[in-house]
């Protein structure tokens, strides 16, 4: 016996005539349903100001891929840093000046 569960909920959302025809239009030009279109624009949109989790090998190779692309490949200068934080443990002020290249 196989039993599926559709876990498909209908929403309404309001937009202009002006967007939906512009959704619509570019859904058309990707070949998906509108349906799918907004489904997929949401998921972006929840990508995009998420939190990252860390919680699987995947999760965690998309987080040092995009950590290595910041960098500029240089070792930071860990006396400049090391500086830095003594002096403010003595100062009580912070140091924003860049690390010296």
């Amino acid at each position: 016996m196989c039993i599926i569960i559709d876990m498909s909920q209908r929403i309404q959302i309001v937009v202009s005539s002006e967007e939906r025809a512009a959704f619509r239009a570019q859904a058309k030009r990707e070949g998906r349903s509108l349906s799918e279109w907004l489904r997929e624009a949401g998921r972006s949109r929840l990508e995009a100001t998420s939190q990252p989790g860390l919680g699987t090998v995947r999760a965690l190779q998309r987080f040092w891929s995009a950590s290595d692309e910041r960098e500029d490949k240089r070792e930071p200068d860990w006396d400049h840093h090391l500086r830095v934080i003594r002096r403010s443990q003595v100062e009580g002020l912070p140091d924003t000046a860049p690390t010296p290249k």
